[in-house]
């Protein structure tokens, strides 16, 4: 198939490599002529400008968008004068699943198909293939298939329709709440070897023996363990841990709809704090201690 990939960053221009090897063409375009400079050492057909981009496509168009979620808005705005009904847009960033249920409708009025993909892969997606979460009508999934089939890790598995617009997008963000518990348990339980320190134990040995035959073996601990042979005692890292927010989406839609998520909600509130370098609260809980306890309270 062709189609333009829209946003050039390291997972799109990955995503359109991939494609590239699968045998389709892809345009590719990004506001900054750094990573249109460098898509187009890849392979990726690159225009000046967007609307060149567009023109170039045979019709009916696919265009997959993967931009950062903040601009999604503007980038349809430029797009929907250059597009004609039965055109389809893919949007496979991190977008909130209750805006893209209403871009779905606004391009709908346009006679546009509007696809949302929950992607998930990262660096390792042009090696490994990228597991891909979509929805919107089935009808227009359905003649994207082969363009899923070469992102997946194999044609017949790692993708799926898993409902109507909105529901890929609402997949991938309680996907990614998931893999916020799944980080914080693995960090907490090293986190206690290490500080056993009358074992002295070898934390990136340990990661290694749970890789083969252990329950919680998984690509999160293989990329764990990789992560402790290439810096035992993690120097030069500050305690900070950002959250993209979908963590937040995720606890937001647990109260909504009255699910107790207390993993998924404390690992998004870890993060949070680890962003608190001169915590009021931890102050305010040792000046309680004293007031009613007498305790100690230890000069900063």
């Amino acid at each position: 198939m062709e189609l333009a990939m829209i946003g050039l960053g390291r997972m799109g221009a990955n995503m359109a490599e991939r494609l590239l090897r699968g045998g389709h063409q892809v345009h590719g375009f990004d506001p900054g002529a750094p990573a249109r400079e460098q898509a187009a050492s890849r392979g990726i057909l690159i225009a000046p400008t967007l609307e060149a981009t567009i023109a170039a496509l045979p019709s009916p168009r696919v265009v997959w968008m993967m931009v950062p979620a903040d601009v999604v808005d503007s980038t349809l705005d430029s797009l929907l004068p250059l597009l004609a009904p039965g055109d389809t847009v893919i949007d496979g960033g991190n977008s909130n699943y209750k805006l893209s249920q209403r871009r779905g409708e606004r391009l709908a009025q346009a006679g546009l198909h509007y696809v949302d993909c929950g992607t998930s892969g990262g660096v390792w997606g042009l090696a490994e293939g990228y597991s891909l979460m979509i929805g919107g009508e089935a009808a227009a999934v359905e003649v994207l298939t082969p363009i899923f089939q070469t992102l997946a890790p194999a044609a017949d598995r790692g993708w799926g329709r898993v409902g109507p617009g909105g529901a890929g997008h609402f997949t991938k963000m309680i996907h990614n709440g998931i893999e916020y518990g799944m980080m914080q348990a693995f960090a907490e339980g090293f986190a206690i070897m290490q500080r056993k320190q009358e074992f002295g134990m070898d934390l990136q040995q340990v990661a290694d023996i749970w890789r083969d035959g252990s329950v919680v073996r998984s690509w999160l601990l293989d990329l764990t363990a990789d992560a402790l042979r290439k810096n035992p005692g993690m120097a030069g890292i500050a305690p900070y841990v950002e959250d993209s927010g979908e963590g937040r989406w995720t606890v937001a839609e647990a109260i909504d709809l009255n699910v107790s998520a207390p993993v998924i909600t404390m690992s998004l509130l870890e993060r949070l704090r680890s962003r608190e370098d001169d915590s009021f609260a931890d102050k305010l809980l040792a000046a309680m201690r004293n007031e009613f306890g007498g305790h100690k309270i230890k000069q900063g």
